[in-house]
């Protein structure tokens, strides 16, 4: 199996999860996530957001906002399954967030209420498996009131329901006054089915260091899970110097997919800034090479 970071858009066709697992884990910490907004214009008219952010070097892509039933990403023409459209545009593999509500979480601050195609339910992750989607993330907005409980609670469903990668937990604290690193909960998310389990970035929530987000990669390690380190705190709009102290803390830390959100302008990660965390975290070669590569190889 090659590694993620080798891979050709062929490559990913006929991957299996496990596969699909290998491959980021053999990378060796070099993996880059975009996220964009699907319900905001895009940055340029014309292209998709997954598309600039694919030529700019991330190696999976994960839309927000994606309600599974609607289907509609703003900007896009029409078609029957857009998932599959973007995954022929791009030469990446596409995953979705799906937020597991908690309606008895007390919300810091005015609650955002969101449909039911973006939250987690049977037909919601049923409807995702028969779009073709990769890789869902099971975690959380601002100020939509999702809770570690309601994570750990959606899991064992979404597994059964699903056959592509899991991946479950926060980027921030998503309106709930919670721990948002809780390494005995992140353990529980791979025992019931995670393939990988999300956490912030050092740097991007209040109180993280970095001894305490090894120490959560190392026993999630030990399960065999892998680790995204998200950046979800709009820092993804901030300047280069940031973003590259940013890549190299995730490094130290131990993770395998480096996130970097949808928080700049058209609601994706400003384009610069994911070329410098790819040259940042796996150097000009490979991020020369993602950045260059044709989509019918």
């Amino acid at each position: 199996m090659k590694r993620l970071i080798s891979c050709s858009a062929s490559d990913y066709k006929n991957m299996t999860r496990e596969d699909f697992k290998q491959s980021i884990v053999s990378s060796e910490g070099r993996t880059i996530m975009g996220e964009t907004v699907v319900t905001a214009a895009p940055l340029l008219e014309g292209v998709t957001n997954a598309e600039v952010m694919a030529a700019f070097g991330v190696d999976l892509i994960v839309l927000n906002e994606f309600d599974v039933f609607e289907k509609k990403i703003e900007g896009f023409y029409d078609c029957e399954n857009p998932i599959e459209e973007l995954k022929k545009l791009t030469g990446r593999p596409v995953g979705i967030n799906l937020e597991p509500v908690d309606e008895t979480a007390v919300v810091l601050d005015d609650k955002v209420v969101i449909s039911e195609g973006r939250k987690v339910h049977r037909e919601s992750v049923i409807a995702a498996e028969n779009l073709k989607v990769d890789f869902i993330t099971i975690t959380g907005n601002p100020s939509t009131g999702v809770s570690n409980e309601s994570i750990k609670n959606s899991i064992e469903m979404v597994r059964g329901n699903f056959s592509g990668l899991i991946f479950a937990g926060k980027m921030h604290g998503a309106g709930v006054s919670e721990e948002v690193v809780n390494t005995p909960e992140l353990k529980e998310y791979i025992r019931l089915g995670a393939d990988g389990i999300l956490i912030p970035t050092v740097g991007t929530v209040p109180g993280l260091s970095e001894e305490k987000a090894s120490e959560a990669v190392r026993e999630v390690k030990k399960l065999g899970g892998l680790v995204i380190n998200a950046m979800g705190t709009s820092q993804e709009s901030a300047d280069e110097d940031t973003i590259r102290e940013f890549g190299l803390s995730n490094k130290r830390v131990g993770g395998d997919i480096h996130h970097i959100g949808d928080g700049g302008y058209g609601r994706m990660p400003i384009p610069e800034n994911i070329m410098k965390l790819s040259v940042t975290v796996r150097g000009k070669r490979h991020a020369y090479f993602r950045m260059s590569q044709s989509i019918h190889r």
